[in-house]
């Protein structure tokens, strides 16, 4: 027994080690799909692939109730030691990894024969998207309970710990124009600087004031005006925003006092704005019974000591896109600690790679506990 679990704790560090070192970016995880793919089905499992996207979806048993779990795909676009490339920096080579050795785990033990299992591959997470379109092909249409798993960084709990739910915040992208004539940069009471008009709507962001008990900021990230010529003053730039708060309450808010902001800079300037605000991510959803059967697997695994409170993180996940569009779902992310520095998305991001065997034995547990719960309910 312990030579064969030597064996699979060896296998899932190759398995790691191939996704690692073949990063792809958003819905261009071809290759990533066609390992997945290749690897499960020699499993003897079956797999649905997408004529139109990458991403595959494992299914396995009949009966009324479906338990899943969803593992994200894709990398980053990012410069590393000077070069622009894909680069598995927030952790989804881990996730990957933790998904199939879950199957694997799965299989060793045996699958009940009347409860539905689902393992989502799903594309596209960094671009806000892949769980979007997942509900849209039906996926999630027959999932009862959805498991998430997501590598957490040192500043939030320390490496060997778990917590059963990671409570994102909503986040958004606000892109604009501000469109206006240039003129001579001897004459600027012919026009409006445009830069000028950009650092109002920075000094008007500074002035919002929400809740102080629920986290949120707004900030510009992008603001691009002028040409080569130095002795003209621009009347036309772009901007982007970054909007993020910890609930889609402060979100709505947060929205509504942007564009006042907004409004308000264009008739102080006399100059036109134009600016769209795009979906972007929601903030978690989680479930409390989905929560406790997590809890309890991370309790069995690592002991109650090292169980760490639910983490409130700014971050954003379209994991929970799921939830907030199939309310029936009982669903919730298990947070990781593994060690992970300086940090995620940082370029050189590095963690304790023996905490993805870790993750699989939490999220079999929650899964076993879960099957339990639902032998259970059939006897009520």
């Amino acid at each position: 027994m312990k030579d064969s679990k030597e064996s699979n704790r060896s296998r899932i560090n190759e398995i790691f080690t191939y996704l690692h070192e073949h990063p792809e970016i958003s819905w261009k995880e071809v290759g990533t799909t066609a390992y997945l793919k290749k690897l499960i089905e020699e499993e003897g499992f079956s797999v649905r692939t997408f004529d139109d996207i990458t991403g595959l979806v494992v299914e396995v048993g009949e009966g009324p109730t479906c338990i899943g779990i969803r593992a994200d795909i894709d990398a980053l676009w990012q410069e590393v030691d000077g070069v622009f490339k894909a680069n598995h920096s927030c952790g989804h080579d881990a996730h990957m990894s933790i998904g199939i050795g879950t199957l694997l785990r799965m299989k060793e033990i045996g699958f009940p024969k009347d409860i539905r299992f689902k393992w989502i591959f799903q594309p596209a997470e960094e671009k806000g998207q892949g769980a979007l379109k997942m509900l849209n092909l039906g996926v999630l249409d027959d999932v009862d309970y959805l498991f998430g798993v997501h590598l957490r960084p040192i500043q939030e709990i320390p490496d060997g710990t778990a917590s059963a739910a990671i409570c994102h915040g909503s986040a958004g992208i606000i892109k604009g124009t501000i469109l206006g004539e240039d003129t001579h940069a001897a004459r600027p009471h012919l026009g409006q600087n445009a830069i000028e008009v950009g650092a109002a709507i920075v000094h008007g962001l500074e002035g919002i004031r929400m809740d102080p008990l629920v986290p949120y900021s707004v900030k510009m990230t992008k603001l691009h005006a002028g040409s080569e010529t130095g002795n003209i003053i621009p009347g036309k730039a772009s901007f982007t925003l970054d909007a993020r708060a910890q609930t889609n309450e402060a979100m709505r808010i947060l929205r509504t006092k942007v564009n006042e902001v907004l409004r308000s800079v264009e008739s102080i300037y006399h100059v036109k704005i134009k600016f769209k605000m795009h979906e972007g991510l929601v903030a978690a959803i989680v479930n409390e019974e989905a929560y406790d059967l997590m809890e309890q697997a991370i309790i069995t695994v690592l002991g109650a000591d090292k169980l760490e409170p639910r983490i409130t993180t700014p971050g954003g996940e379209d994991f929970h896109f799921y939830s907030l569009h199939k309310p029936t779902i009982k669903a919730t992310m298990l947070g990781l600690g593994c060690g992970l520095s300086p940090g995620l998305h940082h370029p050189k991001m590095t963690f304790n790679q023996d905490s993805i065997h870790t993750g699989i034995e939490i999220l079999t547990n929650t899964m076993l506990n879960t099957i339990k719960l639902i032998d259970e309910n059939k006897k009520v």
